[in-house]
């Protein structure tokens, strides 16, 4: 392994061989230069791990040094010694990206911590990362073998979602396939769980059993209107909990978290069943009788979510909400770009909601595009993916105009999603829906140890297409496939995000209020 090289430039260098024989014993190379011009020169001959610069020397300052440094190699760390404490030469150096700032005289210790800090951090990062995980493993282990109720389950969860994106900011990938297997084995027993007690929920009070789609407006968002708040409800289409992680990052800058939970997506976990029972405030066999004409069976993925405004006002209106009301539903980069004239309808309403379809449509857009396949080549690259979205999107710029003002941000979604491998045999009629991981019609074949069936919708709450439908779902990460060209589409659809079944990511889904921090 080569040593760590160390460019150290000072005009009083000589009065620092110390502190060079203290580092050359620590295993590092140093290269000196007692001059700007001299340090600049070797940088274009030589690459260093690390650069400390002098602030104050003769002929060219600290500063002018770093400019051209930057010019030539942008991502070396560079570290600014000084013995002026002034705040203008400080916010200088920063505003110049430095990586770090010491006061003279420094000692041996300060200089072996900033290099840890930018050299070697990485390494030591995943050594940490890895060591607590590591010790965490068994403990997880054992709960997820425990008889769990909901909100136990909500906490694995978390913690596997935590240790999920720590260790992928480090480098141990044999820790990620580690992970990788807790989590099949979290999301097998999720199902057993599911599988137990999913038709009982609704015999129950919240609290002996998780918040659902339905209740998510009745629940969080009416009492938010009640002290007279403006209340913006974003709703990310598909958006997974550790998608939502990923992003707050963003929203941090601008945002103080009020609350944050994850609530339970109703089964199918798909758009037409999830969302449109969160904005009407009933499950969907209430919604088909309540509303038919709100409610279409048309499998066409389109068609399905045609009417939420209006489930919308129907729920406002059984609840006698008397509050102005804002919708729009964003899908598209064209569409997207008038976001920013959406400022003053959000202000001028008492309640606003904007379902953005943006994730739903990478996800989609993997499946379809090679392109997208290998930008989101696992869920690394699929939340860094988002990130991306989220950050050059006008979605962003609309929030940082709401943050001037006084109003709570509601962020959540109707479902989430997971990769999928394991393709299972299913044969249906021709009025068999499409979708890989849940299916509903009549005469559905396939073996019943590797999917949860539904023979009576209404226990579920859901439509019956005749008095002889019936509902299956996928877990873990499976699909479903017909056995006519079984291999294509099995090879199609494998290592592809999907929803509509059961897991953990796709049902335990974020729920985040939010105030701006003006």
């Amino acid at each position: 392994m080569n040593k760590p090289r160390i460019l150290w430039t000072d005009d009083e260098i000589d009065l620092l061989r110390a502190h060079i024989i203290f580092l050359e014993g620590k295993g590092y190379e140093v290269e000196t230069a007692n001059n700007g011009l001299d340090a600049v020169e070797k940088v274009k001959e030589s690459y260093y791990d690390i650069i400390f610069l002098d602030e104050n020397m003769p002929g060219m300052t600290g500063l002018e040094t770093l400019t051209q440094i930057n010019t030539i190699s942008p991502n070396v760390p560079v570290v600014m010694i000084t013995k002026s404490e002034e705040e203008n030469i400080m916010d200088e150096a920063v505003g110049s990206k430095i990586a770090d700032y010491l006061i003279k005289p420094v000692n041996p210790k300060q200089i072996l911590l900033t290099l840890k800090k930018n050299i070697d951090q990485q390494r030591l990062v995943t050594q940490q990362t890895t060591s607590a995980y590591q010790m965490q493993f068994g403990k997880i282990g054992m709960q997820i073998n425990d008889k769990l109720n909901y909100e136990e389950w909500i906490d694995i969860y978390k913690k596997l979602v935590h240790w999920e994106i720590e260790l992928s900011q480090s480098d141990d990938s044999a820790m990620d396939e580690i992970l990788a297997m807790q989590k099949e084995d979290a999301n097998k027993a999720f199902y057993k769980f599911i599988k137990e007690n999913y038709l009982n929920w609704y015999d129950q009070e919240i609290g002996e059993r998780p918040l659902l789609s339905p209740e998510v407006f009745k629940k969080r968002i009416f009492p938010l209107l009640n002290n007279r708040k403006k209340v913006f409800v974003l709703v990310i289409d598909n958006l997974r909990f550790d998608q939502w992680r990923t992003i707050n990052s963003v929203f941090n800058n601008y945002f103080r978290i009020e609350s944050e939970e994850l609530y339970y997506s109703i089964i199918p976990t798909a758009t037409m069943y999830a969302r449109n029972a969160m904005f009407a405030g009933l499950m969907p066999s209430e919604i088909e009788k309540m509303y038919p004409e709100y409610w279409d069976d048309d499998d066409n993925e389109g068609h399905k979510n045609r009417f939420e405004e209006e489930l919308l006002r129907k729920q406002m209106e059984r609840f006698r909400r008397k509050e102005k009301l804002y919708f729009d539903k964003v899908s598209g980069i064209r569409m997207e770009r008038r976001i920013s004239d959406s400022l003053n309808n959000i202000l001028d309403n008492d309640l606003s909601v904007m379902v953005f379809n943006f994730v739903d449509m990478i996800s989609h857009a993997r499946t379809e595009m090679d392109m997208i396949k290998e930008l989101a080549s696992d869920e690394k690259a699929y939340r860094s993916l988002t990130l991306s979205w989220f950050n050059n999107s006008s979605l962003l710029e609309l929030l940082k105009g709401l943050s001037e003002n006084d109003i709570r941000i509601v962020v959540t979604t109707d479902h989430g999603s997971i990769r999928v491998n394991n393709p299972i045999k299913v044969i249906g009629d021709r009025e068999t829906n499409t979708n890989l991981r849940y299916k509903l019609g009549r005469n559905l074949n396939y073996k019943s140890k590797q999917i949860f069936e539904v023979r009576d919708p209404r226990k579920a709450y859901l439509p019956s297409r005749n008095v002889s439908t019936s509902y299956i779902f996928a877990h873990t990460d499976d699909f479903l496939a017909y056995p006519n060209n079984f291999n294509y589409y099995a090879n199609y659809y494998k290592d592809t995000f999907q929803h509509g079944g059961i897991s953990m990511e796709e049902m335990i889904i974020p729920l985040v209020t939010l105030v701006p921090k003006g």
